[in-house]
């Protein structure tokens, strides 16, 4: 026969482990609390100096019902082409996607068939590796062919793709504008508290980079550095703006979709709860409670 404590356990196996998950949790809140408690915060030129809160973009894709200014998207691209392509891809993005922008199906081959870097391909009579022009079918190709050729071209950095960075950033399109933006001299406040701070040489120093010191150098060094085809004046905040803009399309070029498709969510519940509540109404009228 069963002992008392077997039987007691079995008919209490539920309070054991839910005593047992409980003394669980409640040690964990205890050890995460006395931790923030105890452990001094990290006193360093990163933790003090790094701005966390982003400067405001502006863009017209932000907020609930955002929608893309296409001209500014297409403004942006042009400097995505003339500044940035040099380094960073955007492999996740097709040619005909910039049909989306307002280019039509011939600028849109145009575009493809000039790109300055094209489609790898095999010579079908030597297999010997060729290239090949661009399709407006084919993603933009990669600036480099991997890794090893990034680093030797960049100060031993390797470019990131741009195709979802504003997506795979917090607070993304305000992050790309004031990085773009935030290039300056160190403060003389930094050297002073943190003397061994210096930005190294061949690195760039940018309070919103999160260890304050870019390989990259300021893509942007001069207002008028693209000539916009639709007579905006590109200054370096302009350019940054839209460029920041193109970014947020190449991340989710159906942000209006997603945008509309909410709204008239929100507007068929609304219509639906108010229709309810009359037929609740009517179907209870003169009934006393």
């Amino acid at each position: 026969m069963l002992s008392f404590a077997s039987r007691f356990l079995a008919r209490n196996l539920n309070l054991v482990v839910g005593a047992g998950f409980l003394f669980a949790l409640l040690l964990g809140i205890f050890s995460t609390v006395s931790g923030m408690i105890n452990d001094t915060p990290v006193h360093s030129a990163e933790h003090e100096f790094h701005i966390k809160e982003r400067r405001d973009a502006g863009l017209q894709s932000a907020g609930l019902f955002g929608t893309f200014d296409k001209q500014q998207l297409q403004r942006g691209f042009q400097v995505y082409k003339e500044v940035c392509s040099a380094c960073h891809s955007i492999r996740l993005v097709s040619f005909r996607d910039l049909e989306a922008l307002g280019y039509d199906e011939g600028q849109v081959k145009t575009i493809a068939t000039d790109w300055q870097i094209e489609q790898p391909s095999v010579n079908p009579e030597t297999g010997e590796p060729a290239t090949r022009k661009n399709l407006p079918s084919d993603r933009f190709p990669l600036v480099f062919a991997n890794d090893v050729a990034a680093r030797a071209a960049n100060n031993n950095a390797v470019p990131p793709d741009l195709s979802l960075m504003t997506k795979a950033r917090d607070d993304g399109p305000n992050y790309v504008y004031s990085l773009l933006t935030g290039y300056r001299a160190q403060p003389a406040e930094l050297l002073k508290e943190f003397p061994d701070a210096k930005t190294p040489n061949g690195l760039h120093y940018n309070p919103y980079f999160a260890t304050l010191n870019l390989a990259m150098a300021p893509p942007l060094t001069a207002d008028d550095q693209v000539q916009y085809q639709d007579g905006t004046r590109a200054t370096k905040d302009q350019m940054a703006k839209d460029v920041a803009a193109f970014l947020t399309w190449t991340a989710e070029p159906k942000l209006e979709t997603r945008h509309a498709a909410g709204a008239a969510a929100v507007i068929f519940l609304l219509i639906f709860t108010a229709l309810a509540f009359g037929a609740y109404r009517n179907i209870w009228r003169g009934m006393k409670h």
